[in-house]
């Protein structure tokens, strides 16, 4: 989409829910992951989205797509990418170079629960992020940045550590 294209259609997206702000709050489409074989997951959406998560050989896995948790900070850095781009156009910045990577370290201990150590969570998460533009200032893209990582609905919900309901049927 062009800069014009985002622009209007954020223009448009935020009247319409400034005048009807119930429209702003839906129900995310349900993403599914159904076991292929071995450890290989096929993961779909109701739109047509489709992925494939597998884990490394050394756990079990077959190396035939990006693991869950990678899959959690591509979510992350993708998000907050879009966030900064589709605020920049807002305010008419135009980016030359935008690069969000997210790091995290992860304690295999825990899927064995060895060593005391219970969760497998992933820990001391990091983004790193690489920012171009001509016109703007350090200070903009700062504030650029920040608000986008403060607003990223993946990063805020990674943050806020929602409870997960669960639901189960036997078939």
């Amino acid at each position: 989409m062009s800069a014009t294209t985002i622009r209007e259609a954020l223009d448009k997206a935020e009247r319409v829910f400034a005048a009807k702000p119930e429209l702003a709050v839906m129900q995310a489409n349900p993403a599914t992951a159904r076991l292929l074989e071995g450890l290989r997951c096929d993961l779909t959406g109701p739109d047509g989205e489709h992925a494939i998560a597998d884990v490394k050989k050394a756990l079990g896995g077959s190396e035939s797509g990006p693991s869950p948790s990678w899959y959690l900070r591509a979510a992350i850095a993708s998000c907050t990418a879009m966030g900064i781009a589709m605020r920049a156009q807002r305010f008419g910045i135009v980016l030359r170079h935008l690069e969000v990577s997210v790091h995290a370290r992860a304690d295999y201990r825990g899927w064995f629960e060895l060593a005391d150590v219970s969760c497998c969570a992933l820990s001391d998460l990091r983004m790193q992020v690489k920012i171009g533009a001509d016109g703007a200032s350090p200070q903009q893209l700062r504030e650029l940045v920040e608000w986008s990582d403060a607003h990223s609905m993946v990063g805020c919900t990674v943050r806020a550590g929602p409870q997960i309901g669960l639901e189960m049927e036997v078939v």
